[in-house]
């Protein structure tokens, strides 16, 4: 994993809220290391790990969940090219090992997890995030503690209801027509970086870009099969995020 610099900051004084035609996008050009999780990058908070603009609307909308009655805690948010690869490649072992055929195992493990160098993770912009005050056994990011009773319920209604004031959209909803990754209640971009710069990585030959790299279960990868990850799950988001 490539070194990165880590910036702890400095409470916020005031709470701002906005809404999205008020937030400054950034016009800035991002290069692929950076869309692909390569870059080093300058990311702000210890245990946050965000790019700075996304960082300071976090610590916002953190005082507000406190204030009423939630602790927003971290589960994760920026992930190296590397660190996506160890994934990606754990899992292709474990499933592989289990009796699935190679793409069967790839397909099982795009249900959650991205192909490397194609996480929205890679951008220093996106969250998974829960609330810390209720107590959880085994796996937090299961849709089912977001719903119904629910260890999850409350926090996830207060993001509905206020987590877009700060910027930050449900990433993969629960829309029935949706295709590509699952439902996941826990996972939020914050729009005004990452809708530019996923408008920047389409501009690339995505399709190329993976074909490109090397790691354990990329040899199965068919045309069809990309060209159907690209659409389905890279693009197949929130619209308010394209």
């Amino acid at each position: 994993m490539q070194r990165r610099q880590f910036i702890k900051g400095t409470a916020i004084s005031s709470l701002g809220l906005i809404t999205l035609p008020q937030f400054q996008f950034q016009d800035q050009e991002f290069s692929t290391e950076e869309l692909m999780g390569k870059a080093e990058l300058e990311l702000f908070g210890e245990d946050i790990n965000l790019r700075e603009q996304a960082y300071e609307a976090f610590l916002k909308m953190k005082k507000a969940a406190y204030t009423a009655g939630f602790d927003i805690k971290m589960i994760s948010s920026f992930r190296s090219f590397d660190r996506q690869k160890a994934i990606f490649e754990r899992k292709f072992i474990r499933f592989t090992e289990e009796g699935l055929k190679p793409m069967e195992a790839i397909e099982k493990i795009v249900e959650y997890s991205t192909i490397p160098g194609t996480s929205r993770h890679h951008w220093g912009t996106d969250i998974d995030i829960i609330d810390g005050y209720p107590k959880s056994s085994g796996d937090v990011l299961v849709p089912e503690k977001f719903e119904d009773e629910g260890p999850f319920a409350p926090f996830k209604k207060w993001l509905d209801e206020n987590s877009e004031k700060f910027g930050f959209y449900l990433v993969y909803t629960d829309n029935y027509f949706r295709r590509g990754f699952k439902y996941e209640p826990w996972h939020y971009s914050y729009a005004p970086l990452s809708i530019p710069m996923l408008k920047q990585f389409r501009k690339r030959n995505i399709f190329r870009l993976i074909q490109n790299e090397d790691f354990e279960g990329c040899e199965h990868f068919t045309t069809a099969f990309l060209k159907g990850y690209i659409h389905d799950n890279i693009l197949d988001i929130n619209p308010e995020l394209l």
